[in-house]
């Protein structure tokens, strides 16, 4: 039987990158003289994208938005996040410990996100952490993305592993759902950056600390799954 495989989301989920990403939210809203955003109420915002925190900073301030300049904004967002990598993000407290968990016993580890793939590698890298993943596949790895079950199910084949004996960990009702399409048990955690929370999507279970996400949980998620 192959090795279980465990799939992760990256921003909200592993990694806390919300300071970083609202700096460069800033940083592009000061070229439309825009008043810079409040961490506490954008937090939530943060899991969309930059495009959609743009789009969204520009509504709360009443101010119109046309593509050429939204395109303008988002390039200054993405040069900034790229340049600073990885700033203040910093994993979740528990998670360079369950990595170690589920390496020991025998579970294969990868990451699968919405986020660049080149952004990813860098900043997982840059965090001393790339050697525990057997694959880090972003929305640009393949021709589709979350949440296109494909994304998944992909990353999976990618990094050895079998869909028929996966996990997913993520933050969000992309991830949650994403999972539910490609018939795989899905892990929420209820700490990252979401504006509802995880229960309305119907996870498999919901952690609120890392400590939770034990090998026993994920062998018993698989399992249910009746694969």
């Amino acid at each position: 039987m192959s090795r279980p495989i465990i799939v992760f989301d990256l921003d909200g989920t592993l990694i806390d990158t919300a300071p970083d990403l609202l700096d460069s939210l800033n940083h592009s809203l000061a070229a439309s003289e825009l008043t810079a955003v409040d961490e506490a109420g954008f937090r939530r915002f943060v899991g969309h994208g930059g495009r959609v925190m743009i789009e969204r900073a520009h509504a709360a301030q009443q101010r119109s938005l046309d593509v050429a300049e939204h395109d303008r904004l988002l390039k200054l967002f993405l040069d900034h996040y790229t340049d600073n990598i990885p700033g203040k993000s910093r994993p979740y407290p528990g998670v360079v410990e369950a990595i170690a968990r589920f390496e020991k016993a025998g579970y294969l580890l990868a990451i699968c996100t919405n986020k660049y793939e080149a952004n990813s590698l860098a900043l997982i890298e840059a965090l001393g952490l790339a050697r525990h993943f057997a694959a880090i596949a972003g929305q640009d790895t393949f021709a589709f993305r979350k949440p296109d079950p494909r994304h998944l199910t992909e990353t999976i084949r990618l990094a050895g592993g079998d869909p028929h004996h996966a996990l997913m960990v993520g933050d969000s009702q992309t991830d949650i759902d994403t999972a539910k399409a490609a018939g795989i048990p899905v892990v929420a955690v209820d700490f990252g950056y979401t504006d509802r929370h995880v229960r309305e999507f119907e996870p498999s279970a919901i952690i609120s600390h890392f400590d939770a996400l034990t090998v026993d949980l994920a062998d018993r998620l698989i399992r249910a799954a009746g694969h």
